[in-house]
């Protein structure tokens, strides 16, 4: 059987997201990839296959947009016209964003794009192996479990810890997730 092969990321430093909390991140996300794998070669609960497998590609598309450090959108992309076509002005899309990734609890704040309908679609979803959408690609993922900012931020900074990921995502990364899809 074909195995998932863990991807590597050149993260570099980021602002206020501590190199310690990224090492001990990209260990979690090397667990979900090892675990996928030992599920389907049957030394796991199958039904524990979706939780693995969406744990893995949530945090790669979020290790993704850290890459090679912070680029802005460029006024005349794709992405920045898809956004202002679905949610007229681009930051109307953004304050949509950050509030979701402000919803209480654990899970992911998501952009995904809708290729059946052409549509972006901002979610939250709390358990990753429930509410991912069908024929949906995630386009940004903002992972807001308390791993991903508590020992940078504490409980109560994730407002802080939303504004510094934009800081230091790489938009030219999320423009190309989006290109590679609306083709």
């Amino acid at each position: 059987m074909n195995k998932y092969i863990e991807q590597k990321f050149n993260i570099g430093k980021l602002k206020g997201i501590s190199e310690k909390t990224m090492e001990e991140h990209l260990k979690l996300y090397t667990g979900y990839v090892k675990n996928l794998n030992d599920t389907l070669d049957g030394k796991q609960d199958i039904r524990r296959l979706a939780f693995e497998y969406n744990g893995m590609r949530n945090h790669e598309v979020y290790f993704s947009s850290l890459e090679n450090g912070p680029r802005t959108l460029s006024p005349n992309s794709r992405l920045k016209e898809k956004i202002e076509n679905d949610f007229e002005v681009f930051d109307t899309w953004l304050a949509s964003f950050k509030t979701i990734a402000l919803t209480r609890g654990i899970g992911w704040a998501i952009l995904f794009y809708d290729k059946n309908n052409d549509y972006l679609i901002n979610t939250w979803i709390e358990e990753q192996h429930i509410g991912q959408l069908q024929d949906c690609t995630p386009i940004l993922a903002l992972d807001m479990w308390e791993h991903s900012y508590v020992a940078d931020y504490a409980p109560s900074g994730k407002k802080n810890y939303i504004e510094d990921f934009f800081e230091n995502i790489n938009w030219e990364i999320i423009e190309g997730n989006f290109i590679n899809i609306a083709k």
